[in-house]
């Protein structure tokens, strides 16, 4: 059956970096029952510039471990940290209200973004032993440069909160919000909660989750992702990203 006759289910975990060991162990454990090995780590180089990942340590060994096992591994930023000055009130309204300073591909020039995928993309995959199957921004959020920088760069596949989309040939792959959760606040949590469980209902041809490595530590936001999984995987078939392109 073609990936667009089904109803598939998209996981992610993102974050992925030894900072958040731990919680990520949570997340593959909260993610196996519905998705077996079916999600798409996220990975961070240098989490915030003070949580590199190191070839050849534990944590290194670790995610060559989880690629061997068919989990898809995305380069998610460099550093995570948006470190950039936003000259245009846009830029400065998403760096704020979007993310908590982490929309690091938000304000980069294209040569810096190029530069901080490569190297990221280098580190990976020396790792892992397998090229990186996309790029996804901190936060989605991507400034206009960064785009540009996707396809000189030759990402094979990116996201944000709409859609995915291959930089290489400008198709959409899927088209759709993606569920996330947030906890920042009562009023985010509250909200993001509901739209979880609007939107895992909702008649859309690829239903994609991403969960974050703080979400393991709210109670009421665990069984929000349970909840929303377990309605998802009824009716719809894990898959992962690379399947989009046969669609």
């Amino acid at each position: 059956m073609a990936a667009n006759d089904r109803r598939l289910l998209l996981a992610s975990i993102h974050d992925v970096s030894p900072r958040f060991e731990s919680e990520v162990d949570q997340l593959i454990d909260l993610l196996s029952p519905y998705v077996g090995s079916r999600f798409a780590m996220l990975v961070v180089p240098n989490h915030w510039g003070s949580a590199p990942i190191i070839p050849g340590s534990t944590f290194a060994t670790r995610l060559r471990g989880w690629r061997e096992q068919g989990v898809e591994i995305f380069l998610h930023g460099f550093t995570h940290r948006d470190d950039s000055r936003h000259d245009l009130f846009v830029r400065r309204l998403k760096a704020g209200l979007m993310t908590a300073g982490e929309g690091e591909f938000l304000g980069l020039s294209r040569a810096e973004a190029v530069s901080r995928i490569e190297r990221g993309r280098s580190l990976v995959e020396g790792i892992t032993g397998y090229p990186i199957n996309g790029f996804i921004a901190p936060a989605w959020l991507y400034g206009r440069e960064a785009l540009q920088a996707l396809r000189e760069a030759a990402v094979p596949l990116a996201e944000d909160h709409l859609r995915v989309w291959s930089p290489l040939s400008g198709l959409t792959l899927a088209t759709g919000p993606v569920i996330t959760w947030a906890s920042r606040t009562r009023m985010r949590l509250a909200s993001s909660r509901a739209a979880a469980a609007m939107l895992c209902r909702a008649p859309l041809g690829v239903l994609r989750v991403g969960v974050h490595p703080p979400d393991v530590r709210n109670f009421d936001l665990v069984s929000s992702i349970h909840a929303t999984l377990a309605v998802a995987a009824k009716s719809r078939t894990p898959a992962q990203y690379s399947e989009l392109h046969a669609a």
